[in-house]
């Protein structure tokens, strides 16, 4: 059988592994570890090795097993961790996950990052082995006393026997009972396994999970008493010992690995977390394309139903009224297979929030600040797409803030604010959009540094700008007003392309600040790039969508209130606010559009925080519509992002309000150049 062929399963369960064993290890307190998050970040490490080793992926099994010792000594009680041995447990994560990404690759890893990391956790090995020579025996008082205790840390202590094995499947399964609890003895040939086992998982279920790997008739298993398995404790002298050995490793790692860790916190009872809850809901892997054709054979049925539903209106209802209303549920169920489908590419932002907690720890420690990361709304959803295309966005405005607004704990002392900065991630849902939202603490924009850095790259400011006006400018191609340039930020490079990425995604970014006090980065997406509301308008015989989000309000407009500026272009005074008329047959050179303007519509267009009036023959209806991508179908059409189709089976155009004005503008320029073509050539003849 050919193994390759389940390699991207390995991969994605590897990648959601390596986020578990970060996001575990970023929240463990060295000084006081919490033996659930241990056993979780154990239990990844194992996993993550066993499908190295099934695949052959050499490398990326050595890195992990190693680490995975260091794992199991420090569950029990065998090495005592400190900030030091965290930061080098995360140093490997991205080692191991750089490994995964150059197999994914189809290429080796590199060795001397290999050569290096193993040579770093063989140190801390070495040092926890030093510490386990140092067997200090208890008094004999206390021997009795510490059995009859240690008989008290398992429900169940049983002797499993399992037969006519592979010789490679003895050693796999003796890791896997070792993860049930504790292995006190184990008698080992080429074929057979016979394990001491004291634990709290029932007999049925450690029988339930060999026969993955066994067949049942192969496992055989006797009840003993606890006394049968304590036997095999290397020696009643050092049952119980290891908390005098705890507080001998934790001197040991103050001299050798890490300064900071404390004797006391080398002594302080190991806390143990309440069990979490498991959901009895299982889920399986789908392949996104799979996911796609489905969305898209469900558009499909929605098209189709709305065209039944639009041939049903000329039906008699009195005649019809069966099928009638056999239409009506059609249309119900329609819609709520269209949602529940759609809900299929929902991620939760927990996805790309996740990330976030190792990149703050980081660069808090290389700049010298002291930083608090709180995250809100993490379970709000938004679509795969989406997710992966603001993960960038984030990073970079992030890192701005973490650089350039949170200020260092001396300034902040200084100012009067805890010298713990804090930035909070949020995300929730705002009236059909998510709202992503990234805040700080800090010390806010600098407003007069931000205005003399645009007077002197020559953009036309003045000091009545507000502070959102003035805090848009950052978003322009080259402008930083950081006056040192760092690793982590301040080239001036970055912000106009957020801008430009979260405009492609059909959101839009506002800022916000209070000198002194802080920054409030805000942006708002579409939850789906699949369906779209929108409002269809008519020009002609021609039918284009707007898209909803975009439209402020509509308004019939009047003679009057159009006034003409030098050359071609108009502008439309709205409630004392005069809005460049873009006049959508003119832009698509469409004929037979309504001159007459009291018989046409005016939508008031906000996109990017410009505003313009779009001017159509009439309004269709608003309705929901499946958005089809004309690019890969068709070609690149200017002024259009996509297609749909209606219910009368037509293909309506959905417009690109970002590019309307654009192109409205270049028309007039290029009327202009005619005029003036046109007049010289004139006066010359």
């Amino acid at each position: 059988m050919d193994i390759t062929e389940f390699y991207q399963t390995f991969f994605d369960e590897a990648d959601e592994l390596l986020r578990d064993m970060e996001q575990h290890l970023l929240e463990l307190d060295p000084f006081d570890p919490d033996s659930e998050q241990l056993n979780a970040i154990f239990r990844s490490a194992h996993s993550i090795k066993g499908g190295a080793a099934t695949f052959g992926f050499t490398q990326l099994q050595n890195t992990t097993h190693t680490l995975e010792n260091l794992l199991d000594k420090a569950r029990h009680d065998e090495l005592t961790l400190t900030p030091d041995i965290i930061d080098v447990f995360l140093d490997t994560k991205d080692v191991m996950a750089s490994q995964l990404e150059a197999y994914k690759n189809d290429s080796l890893p590199d060795e001397e990052t290999f050569k290096r990391i193993c040579e770093v956790l063989g140190r801390v090995e070495q040092t926890a082995e030093e510490v386990i020579s140092q067997e200090l025996p208890l008094p004999q008082s206390m021997q009795a006393e510490t059995v009859a205790a240690i008989a008290d840390d398992y429900s169940y202590y049983v002797i499993i026997t399992l037969a006519q094995l592979k010789a490679n499947e003895v050693d796999l399964l003796t890791d896997e009972l070792a993860l049930f609890g504790s292995l006190y003895h184990t008698q080992k040939t080429e074929d057979s396994l016979v394990a001491w086992l004291g634990t709290n998982t029932t007999i049925d279920d450690i029988c339930g999970v060999l026969c993955f790997v066994v067949d049942g008739s192969q496992i055989t298993h006797q009840r003993v008493d606890a006394q049968t398995c304590l036997a095999y404790l290397p020696s009643s002298n050092n049952v119980g010992s290891d908390e005098v050995k705890s507080e001998q490793a934790a001197e040991l790692e103050v001299n050798k690995i890490a300064s900071t860790a404390s004797k006391e916190a080398s002594t302080t009872p190991r806390k143990t977390a309440p069990a979490k809850t498991k959901n009895d809901s299982s889920s399986i892997r789908v392949a996104v394309e799979k996911v796609d054709q489905l969305i898209n054979l469900v558009g499909e049925l929605v098209i189709i139903q709305s065209m039944l539903t639009q041939h049903s209106q000329q039906l008699d209802h009195n005649e019809y009224s069966d099928l009638l209303s056999s239409i009506v549920q059609l249309e119900r169920n329609s819609r709520a297979l269209q949602e529940s489908v759609m809900s299929i590419r929902m991620m939760p932002m927990d996805y790309v929030f996740s990330r976030f907690p190792r990149m703050v720890r980081d660069i808090a420690t290389k700049l010298n600040k002291k930083i608090e990361l709180k995250v809100e709304g993490s379970a709000t959803e938004l679509d795969k797409s989406l997710i992966e295309r603001i993960v960038d966005p984030l990073n970079h405005l992030v890192r701005n803030s973490l650089d350039h607004g949170i200020e260092k704990p001396e300034v902040r002392i200084a100012n009067g604010k805890p010298e713990t900065g804090t930035l909070t991630l949020s995300a929730s849902h705002q009236s059909g959009n998510i709202c992503i939202e990234v805040r700080d603490d800090g010390a806010g924009l600098n407003r007069e540094r931000i205005l003399a850095k645009a007077r002197s790259q020559g953009m036309s400011v003045h000091d009545g700008m507000s502070n959102e006006e003035i805090a848009m400018l950052i978003m322009a191609p080259g402008f930083s007003t950081a006056e040192v340039i760092t690793d982590v930020s301040g080239r001036g490079v970055g912000m106009d392309v957020v801008k430009r990425n979260i405009q492609d995604m059909g959101g839009r970014i506002q800022i916000g600040f209070t000198e002194g006090k802080g920054t409030i980065i805000r942006i708002l997406l579409p939850l789906t790039l699949a369906i779209l509301d929108g409002m269809s308008v008519k020009v002609s015989d021609d039918v284009f969508i707007v898209p909803l989000s975009a439209i402020i309000s509509t308004l019939q407009p009047r003679q009057e209130d159009i006034y003409r500026l030098a050359g071609e272009e108009k502008m439309l005074l709205v409630r004392g606010e005069y809005l460049p008329l873009v006049e959508l047959h003119q832009v698509f050179s469409i004929k037979g559009a309504e001159s007459d303007l009291s018989n046409s519509i005016v939508l008031i267009i906000q996109h990017a925080g410009h505003r313009f009036a779009l001017l159509v023959d009439k309004l269709v209806g608003q309705q929901q519509v499946v958005v089809k991508n004309i690019e890969s179908n068709y070609r690149k059409i200017p002024g259009i992002s996509a297609a749909t189709i209606m219910g009368d089976g037509s293909v309506a155009l959905i417009l690109d309000v970002a590019e309307l004005q654009k192109m409205n503008n270049s028309i007039l320029l290029k009327k202009k150049a005619a005029k003036c073509t046109t007049r010289y050539a004139l006066n010359r003849g």
